[in-house]
């Protein structure tokens, strides 16, 4: 039931991608052997010890968490990024926990107070998340890799993803430093989604957040990176994930979402920061992960496919050269389910989404019915 007189908001809203996937879905269920399930990347190894210890040790949490976060888990935010990724001037009022990286990514808009006058800028090919918080607000929005594409207008908002999902594509420094100061020449909130940051395979150059002084120029004006433990620390049944930047921005969204309550659970903050701390399991998932890959797209190659972009992240970018929908067709019917491209953009149109966060048992599989 809605308020008379008004569309519901759902109707605002593009649809939901996934729900015509179901056929194919149906399709690849009914293989002899199984479905192996390529398409959404959903982490299936363990949660490491460490982080499990730690979220038991503070299960005794009866009183009410911070929005804001514990200082340990902020300095932990700090910590991390400076000892990974070479940020530089981050403070702990720059940090702020989020339940999951969609919740804060789908919601951003409305945290900010955007609506129906603003321009939200997205990539080309784009988590559709970005397209759905625009969507809610009413902002109109564009998709452009392209600076000049933009043409004279101001956004409010620009999002950039860096590595990409769904392609892998890794943005270099150089590329990164001209759109910051495009968008601070046009007071434009510019916010990188960098949640698959440690998941590089073959880039020539590692990626790079839009935090690093190399790139903002010392400065986190205007700034914001959000990161998820999702894929990296297989935290995804934990919603575990935080923004960090511009100390000013982040008050302001910590003063909504005070109201609101939204609030990481205290035992997960306290996973997050053990997790945070504890380089050794991300090492040895990224060798899983590693070797998933290789089987993987040696099968794609060998089999017919082109590989484009896919220096990081979890997914590789394969193309036959057809519709998009025919290759999902092809592949269900060898019981292998991936992502159309035509999910993330219409440039995506000739190509599919496969993800390799599937056991060791079942990428084996796919690799021999690629065969």
């Amino acid at each position: 039931m809605t308020p008379a007189g008004r569309q519901p908001v759902s109707r605002r809203l593009p649809d939901f991608p996934w729900d015509g996937l179901a056929s194919y879905a149906a399709t690849a269920r009914a293989h002899a052997d199984g479905v192996v399930d390529l398409s959404i990347g959903t982490p299936v190894d363990p949660t490491p010890a460490v982080v499990r210890d730690a979220l038991a040790a503070a299960s005794d949490a009866p009183g009410y968490p911070t929005t804001i976060g514990t200082p340990r888990l902020r300095q932990a935010v700090v910590d991390w990024l400076g000892r990974r990724f070479g940020v530089t001037g981050l403070g702990l009022d720059g940090v702020l926990p989020s339940v999951g990286s969609k919740e804060l990514i789908g919601a951003l808009p409305v945290h900010l107070g955007l609506g129906p006058d603003d321009l939200v800028v997205i990539p080309e090919l784009a988590y559709p998340t970005y397209e759905v918080g625009a969507a809610l607000v009413g902002a109109r929005v564009l998709a452009a890799d392209s600076l000049t594409a933009i043409g004279p207008e101001r956004p409010a908002l620009l999002w950039l993803n860096s590595p990409s999902n769904p392609t892998g594509r890794v943005l270099p420094a150089e590329h990164l430093r001209k759109v910051v100061e495009w968008c601070r020449e046009r007071g434009t909130l510019l916010v990188s989604d960098e949640c698959y940051l440690e998941c590089a395979w073959d880039a020539e150059r590692p990626p790079v957040s839009v935090l690093h002084p190399d790139v903002s120029g010392g400065s986190h004006e205007g700034l914001l990176s959000v990161h998820s433990l999702s894929k990296r620390s297989n935290l995804a049944g934990y919603r575990s994930a935080f923004v960090a930047g511009d100390p000013v921005v982040v008050a302001e969204l910590l003063a909504v979402r005070k109201n609101l309550g939204l609030i990481v659970p205290a035992p997960v903050q306290a996973a997050t920061a053990a997790a945070l701390y504890d380089d050794q399991h991300v090492a040895e998932q990224h060798s899983r992960y590693a070797a998933r890959r290789a089987e993987l797209r040696g099968a794609l190659e060998r089999a017919g496919f082109r590989v484009d972009h896919s220096e990081a992240s979890l997914y590789l970018w394969a193309t036959r050269g057809e519709d998009c929908w025919a290759t999902v067709g092809w592949l269900a019917e060898r019981g292998i389910l991936v992502a159309p491209g035509s999910f993330y953009g219409a440039a995506g149109a000739e190509h599919v989404r496969v993800g390799f966060t599937a056991t060791d048992e079942r990428i084996a599989a796919a690799v021999a019915r690629l065969a």
